[in-house]
C-alpha cells in the first residue's frame, strides 16, 4: 500500500514553520482506495505570501483542528504504507517534526515522484507538479491546495506504476531490455501514444529497486539482503536485540526473503513482525530435505516468536490406519487433532487432498470404498456392485486376504521398520549430505566428502549429528520420499 501525501505549510523550514493543511490518498498499487484531507490550525499567523500562493487564510484555519488532534488518524492511515510525495523530503520532514514535537518517532519508507518521473519519463521540460501534469495530461485542480496536489500526485503515481509494471517480477540482476520491448512497441521512435519517451532498461530497473527497497523492513540495511546467498539452507530473522524471531528454509534463500518483503503487509501482526526485523543470518544445507529437517528442529528448540506452524505437532489432514472388530485394517482420511497421539501414515495439506489421495490408493490396490470411509452405506459399497470390490464390505473376503492389499498400500507411503539413507547434495560440490533412518526412526543428518565410503548402516551412524524424531519429522520424510529429487538417491539396508 502507498500513502500519497501533500502538505501546505506556513513556510519552508520544518524547524520553524507549521502545517496548515494535509491530504492523504491511499493507493493499493492499482487504484485509490481511501482518502483524507483537513485544514490544520498551525498555532501561528500565516504569512501573506503563503496566503497568496495557497489561498489559505488565518480565518480559514482558526477553527480547524490542531495537528495533535489528527495525529492518530495520520498514523493509522499510513501504517504499513510507503510514504509517497512529489518532493518527498519536504512533506516527510514536516510530518516527522510535528510528530517529534509530540514525542513520537514517525518512520515510514519513502518514494519521491519527482525522482521517479525523471527516471521513467525523461526529457520533460519541467518536473514541477503543475507543469508535469499539464505536459502528460493529468488533471490538476486546486493547485497549491493539499487535496488537489495530492490527488494529482496519486494519478501521476498510478501512471508511473503502470510503466514499471511492464517490467515487473524480473529475476535478480536480469537485463530488462527484452521485457521493455512491449512498452517500446506502443509507439515509434521510443515514444508512447501519449508522447512520453519510453524509459531505458537501466532506469526501469533502478525504479523497481527503489520500490522494492521501500517495502523493506525499516530496521534492516539493504546491504544485508543484497549479500544473501542464492543457495539452499535455513535463515534466521533477528530483532534489534539480536534475538531470533523467525526461522525459515528455502532452496534459494535470497529469492525467498525477497518474496517475504515484496508483499505489502496489511495486518497489524504482520506489520509488527516486519518492523522488528533488524538482521538476517543463515546456514547452508545443500539438501532441501536437510533444510526441512533442520528448520523443524530449530523451531521446536528455539521457539521463535513468529513461528507458529511447527512449534506443536499439528497437521491439517492425514491418512490414518485403524483395525475394526472383525480384524479388517481400515485406511481413513480425516482432520488431524493436536490432542490425538495417533500419527497419520502421511500428512496432507487439507481434507480434500487427503480424500483424493485415498481414492487413488483404493483404486490402485483394489481396496474397499466402504472400509476406507469413501462410501457411506449400510450395505455393500459401489465398487462391489460393479465387481471391483472383492467383498470385504459384506464379509465375503476374509480380513487376512484383504489386509494383504492394505499392507501393500501402506508400504507404498510409509517407511515404518525400514532402514535407509538419503544421499543428497552437500554445501559444496565436494561433499554429500546424509540423512539416516534406522528401523523407521529418524536418527539425524550429516555431511561426508568424496573420500567417504560405507558398506553397512553403522558406517553412516559415525558421520551424522543425532537429532530427535517426532511427528513433524516423520511427515517431512514421508512427503519428501514421494517425489524424487534431482541429485538425490536412497540407499536401502535390508
Amino acid at each position: 500500500m502507498y500513502a500519497i501525501i501533500d502538505l501546505e505549510t506556513t513556510g519552508g523550514q520544518p524547524t520553524q514553520d507549521r502545517i496548515t493543511e494535509i491530504a492523504i490518498y491511499i493507493h493499493d498499487g492499482e487504484k485509490i482506495v481511501d482518502e483524507y484531507a483537513t485544514l490544520l490550525n498551525p498555532g501561528r499567523a500565516i504569512p501573506p505570501f503563503i496566503t497568496q500562493l495557497t489561498g489559505i487564510t488565518n480565518d480559514m484555519v482558526s477553527d480547524a483542528p490542531k495537528f495533535h488532534e489528527v495525529a492518530r488518524k495520520v498514523v493509522e492511515m499510513t501504517e504499513g504504507c510507503v510514504f509517497v510525495a512529489h518532493n518527498v523530503r519536504f512533506d516527510y520532514s514536516f510530518l516527522k517534526k510535528e510528530f517529534a514535537d509530540l514525542g513520537y518517532n514517525y518512520s515510514r519508507k519513502t518514494l519521491c515522484t519527482v525522482r521517479l518521473s525523471r527516471s521513467l519519463i525523461p526529457g520533460q521540460p519541467s518536473y514541477s507538479l503543475g507543469k508535469l501534469c499539464k505536459n502528460i495530461g493529468i488533471p490538476l485542480q486546486d493547485r497549491h491546495r493539499a487535496a488537489g496536489d495530492a490527488h494529482a500526485t496519486a494519478l501521476l503515481f498510478g501512471k508511473l506504476l503502470a510503466i514499471t509494471n511492464e517490467s515487473q517480477d524480473l529475476p535478480h540482476g536480469q537485463d530488462t531490455s527484452h521485457t521493455l520491448a512491449r512498452v517500446d512497441a506502443l509507439a515509434p521512435a521510443g515514444r508512447r501514444p501519449d508522447g512520453t519517451k519510453t524509459p531505458s532498461p537501466k532506469r526501469v530497473a533502478a525504479v523497481q529497486t527503489a520500490i522494492r527497497e521501500a517495502l523493506m523492513p525499516p530496521l534492516l540495511p539493504a546491504s544485508v539482503v543484497a549479500n544473501l546467498p542464492q543457495a539452499t539452507g535455513v535463515y534466521y530473522f533477528h530483532n534489534e536485540a539480536g534475538e531470533v524471531i523467525y526461522v525459515g528454509k528455502s532452496i534459494n534463500i535470497y529469492k525467498r526473503i525477497q518474496q517475504h518483503f515484496a508483499v505489502d503487509v496489511k495486518s497489524r501482526k504482520s506489520l509488527e513482525f516486519k518492523n522488528s526485523i533488524a538482521d538476517i543470518t543463515w546456514e547452508l544445507t545443500g539438501s532441501e530435505l536437510v533444510a526441512l529437517l533442520y528448520e523443524s528442529h530449530l523451531i521446536k528448540h528455539m521457539k521463535p516468536a513468529y513461528n507458529r506452524a511447527q512449534r506443536r505437532s499439528v497437521f491439517p489432514a492425514g491418512i490414518y490406519l485403524r483395525t475394526d472388530e472383525q480384524g479388517y485394517k481400515r485406511l481413513a482420511y480425516g482432520r488431524a487433532d493436536a490432542r490425538n497421539a495417533e500419527i497419520p501414515i502421511i500428512a496432507l495439506g487439507n481434507q480434500y487432498k487427503a480424500q483424493g489421495f485415498l481414492y487413488h490408493k483404493v483404486a490402485k490396490y483394489n481396496l474397499c470404498q466402504k472400509l476406507c470411509g469413501l462410501y457411506k452405506t449400510n450395505g455393500p459399497c459401489f465398487d462391489y456392485q460393479v465387481h471391483r470390490c472383492q467383498g470385504a464390505c459384506v464379509g465375503e473376503e476374509s480380513p487376512e486376504s484383504y489386509n494383504l492389499r492394505v499392507d501393500e498400500a501402506i508400504d507404498s507411503i510409509s517407511y515404518e521398520h525400514e532402514s535407509f539413507v538419503v544421499i543428497g547434495p552437500g554445501r559444496t560440490e565436494l561433499e554429500k549430505s546424509i540423512v539416516l533412518i534406522e528401523n523407521g526412526r529418524y536418527r539425524g543428518f550429516g555431511y561426508v566428502d568424496e573420500s567417504f565410503s560405507a558398506r553397512k548402516l553403522a558406517d553412516f551412524r559415525e558421520v551424522i549429528t543425532p537429532y530427535t524424531d517426532n511427528k513433524d519429522i516423520q511427515q517431512i520424510i514421508r512427503n519428501h520420499l514421494r517425489t524424487k529429487r534431482k541429485g538425490e538417491k536412497v540407499k536401502v539396508f535390508g
